[in-house]
């Protein structure tokens, strides 16, 4: 038996709760993971509330590292003990030690520690995907990232820096503009006392940036929108606010002819090749030392409780690794 965290419906964070479960021996394609650190990250809060719906009973989480204990028939290129990391359905992160398909598994390298790499996958790749893949920045340009002190956006922040992009970061506080800014963020904007939309034409002299990240949803769309000069498009992959309201598409014509994108690491990643490759990009960005990633805060897993109710109240900045 290992213990797990498990949810029978959807709701707030009381709703999960820390069990025994089976784990069992992998089958032909799998792999049993035992974690040793484990990544808390906003989907999971969209997958526990009901956001995004589950069938339960059900786990929770999308990504850990640690080693790997067993392989079944068929996975030749893992082997007992070696060091693995994923983000990747199907969810049950949150536990000790579970089944995964091998092919979601990516070995770590030597100078890549396991909680690094739980802080690291998911948010990672996300940054890789969303500016080398869904809007390709180019050096030179400005662009708007918001939620810049969150654990997505210090990635972000430093590597588009590294890139050569200026970056105007929203946050919604000023230590939060600190980090953002020692993150490598050129301009931060505390949305609870600037007008971020009016701000952002200010900082382009009124030509607005040419792609907004915006992971908030709900209480930046509309200002996001407006911030975009014509052509620009519109990134939306998250909504820590709320759910995007419903849109009247003409309105992109008569904004500038503009572009709108929902896109998801799922979808990203769902190619083994392509998951290696953002992978390996990221591995390669990280041990360059352009992007450093630090674990923020940690929490025993047993206490995912207390985690989810810090996350959503934005208690938290950076990377949250479970110890497991």
């Amino acid at each position: 038996m290992t213990k797990a965290i498990r949810i029978e419906k959807a709701g707030g964070p009381e709703v999960m709760s820390w069990e025994d479960v089976e784990v069992g021996e992998p089958g032909p394609g799998e792999v049993r993971v035992k974690h040793t650190a484990v990544g808390l990250n906003y989907i999971d809060v969209y997958h526990r509330s009901g956001l995004y719906p589950l069938e339960y009973p059900s786990g929770l989480g999308l990504e850990a590292a640690g080693l790997v204990e067993a392989v079944g028939e068929g996975v030749n290129d893992l082997k007992k003990g070696n060091r693995v990391a994923y983000a990747s359905p199907p969810i049950g992160a949150y536990a000790e030690s579970r089944l995964m398909p091998a092919n979601r598994l990516v070995k770590l390298p030597a100078d890549i520690d396991e909680k690094q790499a739980a802080a690291m996958m998911l948010q990672g790749m996300t940054v890789q995907y969303l500016i080398r893949r869904t809007r390709r920045v180019v050096k030179g340009e400005t662009v708007l990232f918001h939620a810049a002190a969150g654990g997505v956006g210090l990635i972000a922040c430093q590597w588009l820096n590294h890139l050569g992009v200026n970056i105007i970061g929203t946050v919604g506080t000023d230590e939060k503009a600190e980090i953002a800014r020692a993150h490598g963020c050129t301009h931060t904007i505390n949305y609870n006392k600037e007008d971020f939309a009016a701000r952002v034409k200010e900082i382009t002299g009124g030509k607005g940036v040419p792609v907004v990240y915006d992971s908030v949803g709900k209480d930046t769309f509309e200002g996001s929108l407006a911030c975009l000069a014509p052509l620009g498009m519109m990134v939306t992959f998250g909504n820590s606010s709320g759910p995007v309201p419903l849109f009247e598409l003409g309105r992109l014509g008569q904004l500038g002819s503009l572009f709108i994108t929902r896109p998801s690491l799922m979808a990203y990643t769902a190619k083994r090749e392509d998951l290696m490759a953002s992978a390996n990009e990221l591995f390669e960005v990280v041990l360059s030392g352009a992007v450093k990633i630090e674990v923020s805060q940690t929490y025993p897993l047993s206490e995912a409780v207390q985690a989810h109710r810090d996350l959503e109240a934005r208690k938290t900045t950076g990377s949250t690794v479970f110890e497991v």
